[in-house]
């Protein structure tokens, strides 16, 4: 990356589902994005739990001694449903209350294969940051193809004008852990002039939460 300016990347948010999919490489592959992230010091932010590919991803970056933050609405911890979460664990309110908080004490966000609720965080990140609420680099880890529909779509609704080129560019992609990182922090963002004038500030009651940021 020589001659590339390099953005600082403390803390990564992972996306992805709670189940380990049909293919063995995904569950390979969140398990080496989480040694990646350990062995480039990286700590993670994620739902919680253990199941699936979150804990694939959460178990590798805790063995390589990084820190682990899950975030959980309180729903999903009755009766254990989704096991223990590999690390620290906030309990909030909402879904919603969840993904503000990750996108506050996050530097960057990975999707990795997944279902409805990966794929919603993932976009809800995106329209944050075609709104300017952030300028923090967002990509997809593409295994064995998993996205190449997604990525498609996507391109086919800027050809349709739903999308702008501008706004193409917040959604990165990678075949490879290392190389998505590497691209995550050689990002640099372009905010739209019209929307970049729009004005977001956290509740009284999130910032008092946020304030926290639990030393990550």
């Amino acid at each position: 990356m020589e001659g590339v300016s390099v953005r600082k990347i403390k803390k990564i948010c992972v996306f992805c589902g709670a189940n380990s999919g049909k293919d063995v490489a995904f569950v390979n592959a969140a398990f080496h994005l989480g040694e990646v992230l350990g062995k480039r010091k990286i700590d993670l932010v994620y739902g919680g739990g253990k199941l699936g590919l979150m804990g694939c991803v959460s178990t590798a970056v805790a063995q390589h001694e990084r820190k682990v933050l899950g975030i959980i609405p309180s729903a999903f911890t009755v009766n254990n449903l989704v096991g223990e979460t590999c690390g620290k664990e906030i309990k909030v309110a909402t879904m919603q209350e969840r993904l503000v908080m990750m996108m506050e004490l996050s530097d960057a966000f990975i999707a990795l294969p997944g279902g409805f609720g990966t794929l919603e965080e993932l976009f809800q990140m995106i329209s944050w940051a075609q709104l300017s609420i952030h300028n923090k680099p967002i990509g997809v880890l593409n295994i064995n193809g998993f996205f190449n529909g997604l990525l498609s779509f996507v391109d086919h609704a800027v050809k349709q004008e739903f999308i702008t080129p501008r706004a193409r560019k917040i959604l990165i992609s990678a075949t490879t852990a290392d190389e998505l990182v590497d691209k995550l922090q050689a990002f640099r963002f372009e905010s739209d002039p019209a929307l970049s004038k729009l004005k977001w500030s956290p509740s009284s009651s999130q910032k008092e939460k946020l304030d926290l940021t639990l030393r990550l």
